[in-house]
């Protein structure tokens, strides 16, 4: 919802909305923790960070239909949204509130929890305030607590300006503290009462003498990305803005707000430069949060998956293919590529291939790969929507490659999309990370090493945990669980 929202539901409506948060979970509505994913919320909270973020994304919108779960650099919205609040070491807390299952997997999957946002407080009218007070009164914070209201239709949010933003009113410099670019333009206003349309009005100048851009205070555009708020304040003003107000300063670059397609294709022509520069601090943040050292290289991503999919041509190929004076086709491959697949295998990682075109040659390479093979597909979306439920699977939980217009209903449903970097410019569009490697020159082992090296940290900082707690239980006398934990440890540095 735009920060342009009226208040018109009020607090009684916002109250009156639901039960009261039933903390023995048996009755009322809960927010659900997320199953599967980062430790990030309640008890796993960073450094005792008390900051709870706030989400508040509906199903229902009119100008972009589904706005909340369209993706931006691979990723949906909304959990670019919880992304960015993961990665705030002073957020302890992520929420998302939305009354759309579809969203609220997302939401799930990103690694939020979730409130079920009453019907009445998801309509058309319905402000973010009346929302944010119903979460509010859902997960009863401790008093003297911070709230940041984020809005998950800005897609480059820097965490580190949610910190400095949470540090100011937490220092209690500052009761509200909201997201702002500074600018220099003249702005102006046409009258509504000039009946002939002949003249404009100068907003905020004179016409008459306009000074040099050098001259002149910058002003401040509201982004409308987060607002971070005093929580016993707000439930008391009903509203996002009161007490000493601050203005965080953002870059230019994120200071985008999706509210049609058009907005939404400008933020996906961006993403590739900016998630440049947010992508790899994000990445090892919210692996930071699991527990495992990472990192923060926009080259080498926190690719923590369950299993690897690919297209075949462009992909274990360099998309090109030799015909002999009797018709018969043969392709390149690459033995690094089958070196990477052999330790996916050998990890445990299902791999799978999805290829257009029935062609031999694609089950002969599948078949001394040892992997899983699907061809003649109309839509790849849809095969591995199958193959991925026929093994229990998820779909946020598997990396798909792939090169070409045909790869993209598969990279639009999972969580990792990558492409090779001569890809289809619509693919490219779609992809979480572009590999550096081409088709048949490596691709599938860069990503293979990616996975592989995501695995080995979680596996590692495990074992590690288990060591210092085999430690501290019993040091002289190791049970055979003990000794496992400490030999895996020892293997893994």
């Amino acid at each position: 919802m735009s920060r342009s929202d009226s208040t018109r539901a009020t607090a009684a409506g916002a109250a009156g909305s639901g039960p009261i948060l039933d903390r023995a979970g048996t009755s009322g509505d809960r927010a659900v923790r997320p199953k599967g994913g980062p430790a990030a919320t309640g008890g796993g909270s960073p450094g005792g960070a008390r900051a709870i973020a706030i989400i508040p994304a509906r199903g229902g919108s009119r100008g972009l239909p589904g706005k909340n779960v369209a993706r931006v650099g691979g990723v949906p919205l909304v959990a670019r949204a919880v992304h960015a609040a993961l990665a705030a070491e002073r957020i302890g807390r992520v929420v998302v509130t939305t009354d759309d299952d579809e969203i609220a997997d997302a939401a799930r999957g990103a690694g939020a929890e979730v409130i079920e946002r009453p019907a009445e407080l998801a309509n058309a009218t319905a402000s973010s305030e009346s929302a944010l007070l119903h979460a509010i009164e859902v997960l009863a914070p401790e008093p003297g607590g911070v709230t940041v209201f984020i809005q998950a239709t800005s897609p480059f949010i820097d965490p580190t300006d949610l910190d400095a933003a949470v540090a100011r009113v937490e220092q209690g410099e500052r009761d509200v503290v909201f997201a702002a670019t500074p600018t220099h333009g003249f702005l102006w206003r046409e009258r509504a009462d000039d009946v002939d349309g002949a003249s404009a009005v100068g907003v905020n100048h004179d016409p008459s003498n306009r000074p040099r851009r050098q001259d002149r205070e910058p002003e401040f555009l509201e982004t409308g990305a987060f607002y971070v708020l005093r929580t016993d304040g707000f439930a008391l003003a009903r509203h996002r803005f009161f007490g000493r107000i601050g203005i965080q300063r953002v870059h230019a670059d994120t200071a985008i707000e999706i509210d049609d397609a058009a907005d939404l294709a400008r933020a996906r022509a961006l993403a590739p430069r900016v998630d440049r520069r947010l992508a790899g601090g994000i990445a090892a943040s919210l692996a930071r949060r699991e527990g495992v050292a990472w990192v923060a290289d926009p080259r080498h991503p926190f690719v923590d998956v369950d299993a690897v999919v690919t297209d075949f041509d462009g992909v274990h190929t360099d998309d090109t293919a030799a015909v002999d004076e009797l018709g018969r086709e043969s392709v390149r491959v690459s033995r690094a590529d089958g070196h990477g697949v052999a330790r996916l295998r050998d990890a445990g990682i299902p791999v799978l291939i999805l290829s257009a075109e029935a062609n031999p040659v694609v089950s002969r390479r599948a078949e001394k790969l040892g992997v899983d093979v699907i061809q003649g597909l109309a839509d790849k979306g849809a095969a591995l929507r199958e193959w991925a439920a026929a093994r229990g699977i998820r779909l946020d939980r598997i990396a798909y490659l792939g090169n070409d217009r045909g790869d993209i209903p598969a990279l639009d449903l999972v969580g990792w999309p990558l492409a090779v970097p001569d890809a289809a410019p619509d693919a490219l569009e779609r992809a979480r990370h572009v590999l550096e490697r081409h088709g048949g020159h490596g691709a599938v082992r860069e990503l293979a090493e990616l996975v592989l090296a995501a695995r080995e940290a979680k596996l590692g900082s495990a074992a590690s945990d288990l060591v210092r707690e085999s430690r501290e239980l019993d040091p002289a006398h190791p049970t055979r669980e003990q000794r496992e934990a400490i030999a895996a440890a020892s293997s893994a540095t």
